[in-house]
């Protein structure tokens, strides 16, 4: 049986960055970035920008359940610019997560092929035979021994589908709240805690260099 769709209220966007050209918002956790099947899954952070910007298209996608800074293009041709940056992988991003467990490396990266998981979708699972390559940079920000956890900053390199999240379940360390990966850790959070904090690159038009930062609120 599924879990039915709960979206937060909403209380108006968070807007970062608007120009004629694109936008910068922060997506809130338990939101869809575009919407599901099904007439009660149509609640979702694209249609809520499309409300005040009709004219904004998705370029990129959060899970759900994670939340954090999403670029919108301002119209088609736009959206191919920025849909290039991200292909050339000219846009930098910074995730925060806290782990399950003490890291003990102060950082290093994460180099495991993925693919999907096809008889249990959406899970993704490692596969070193098809898999495509997925790197992942992570560095050891804090360690709180009372909880037993690690505030880590998380650089995908590569984009695949919950890469960090699959990534991080396989060094033994997996994200806080995780309901797919995080085995007990699901339990120890009340969501996903897994933010895009930072966000960096060039305007397509203006040639302006751009960087977002965006804390969580945990």
């Amino acid at each position: 049986m599924s879990i039915p769709y709960t979206p937060p209220p909403d209380n108006g966007l968070t807007v970062l960055f608007a120009d004629a050209s694109l936008l910068v918002v922060n997506k809130p956790a338990g939101l869809l970035s575009v919407p599901g099947r099904g007439d009660d899954k149509q609640d979702c952070l694209a249609s809520r920008v499309q409300a005040e910007y009709p004219d904004a298209l998705i370029v990129h996608r959060l899970d759900m359940s994670t939340s954090g800074l999403l670029v919108l293009a301002r119209g088609e041709a736009m959206q191919s610019e920025i849909n290039r940056l991200f292909r050339e992988r000219a846009v930098d991003k910074r995730y925060l997560a806290v782990v399950d467990g003490m890291l003990a490396e102060e950082g290093g990266e994460i180099d495991l092929p993925l693919i999907c998981d096809w008889p249990n979708r959406p899970r993704q699972k490692v596969d070193h035979d098809i898999g495509k390559r997925s790197l992942t940079r992570f560095t050891r920000l804090d360690v709180d021994e009372a909880s037993q956890t690690t505030r880590v900053a998380l650089e995908p390199i590569t984009g695949r589908s919950h890469q960090l999240r699959v990534h991080m379940a396989a060094l033994g360390h997996p994200i806080l709240g995780d309901e797919l990966y995080g085995g007990p850790a699901e339990h120890k959070a009340p969501r996903l805690l897994l933010h895009a904090m930072d966000l960096a690159f060039v305007h397509p038009l203006s040639g302006e260099a751009l960087a977002f930062h965006c804390p969580p609120d945990f």
